[in-house]
């Protein structure tokens, strides 16, 4: 059985999405095909910009709160994956983080390793405290899932059309499949949205498996 994870690198949704599939790995049988999308405020601005303020309050409230119930570490990364210019509300123009971290994830999963990838930077950016973009912090939570960091900017410098028509592809997906946020995970064509949507996703899964 496969599941196609749809996964953005600025969401702290996906970060506790991974965690609880990672333990459901740990009971079931099921494969995760890691599809990395760009942030919403970059596939769909007004969807976040025009969210009333109360959106980003209970994201706030809500990440930190499940975080505690799962009994994992949870802070905003330092430095953001992804810059938000709120009073222009758009993207920041200067964005050093997001673009190589998801077509990372898109060269990860090409060498068998998306999940793996995910959860190991979900866990740097999430759980691992400030500046997890200096020294070597990156390599060495990379190495740790079996993945070779500078090999991979290699890669994804040397194909970064085929990354980047990689990345819009999995949007497009995201759209087909039914839904437009992350994490969302498809199962024989249905979409679960929500990190809290694992538990109706395993329910579906024994309910469709091969007897």
């Amino acid at each position: 059985m496969r599941v196609d994870l749809y996964w953005s690198f600025y969401s702290g949704y996906c970060y506790l999405a991974g965690v609880r599939l990672e333990r459901a790995r740990a009971q079931h049988d099921f494969d995760i095909a890691l599809c990395p999308v760009r942030p919403l405020a970059f596939r769909h601005p007004n969807m976040l910009f025009d969210a009333p303020p109360q959106f980003m309050r209970y994201y706030d409230i809500d990440t930190a709160r499940m975080a505690r119930w799962l009994g994992v570490p949870y802070a905003d990364p330092i430095p953001e994956a992804a810059t938000l210019d709120w009073p222009a509300r758009r993207p920041a123009a200067a964005q050093p983080h997001i673009g190589r971290l998801t077509g990372l994830g898109v060269e990860a999963e090409r060498r068998g390793k998306g999940f793996a990838y995910a959860r190991a930077l979900s866990d740097l950016l999430f759980a691992g405290g400030p500046g997890w973009n200096e020294g070597n912090r990156m390599a060495e939570a990379l190495a740790g899932a079996g993945l070779d960091l500078a090999d991979m900017d290699k890669a994804i410098v040397r194909d970064a059309a085929a990354i980047e028509a990689a990345i819009d592809a999995n949007g497009r997906t995201l759209l087909a499949a039914g839904h437009w946020g992350t994490p969302t995970m498809v199962y024989n064509g249905e979409p679960f949205f929500g990190q809290d949507r694992v538990d109706a996703l395993l329910w579906r899964m024994a309910e469709t498996a091969p007897s």
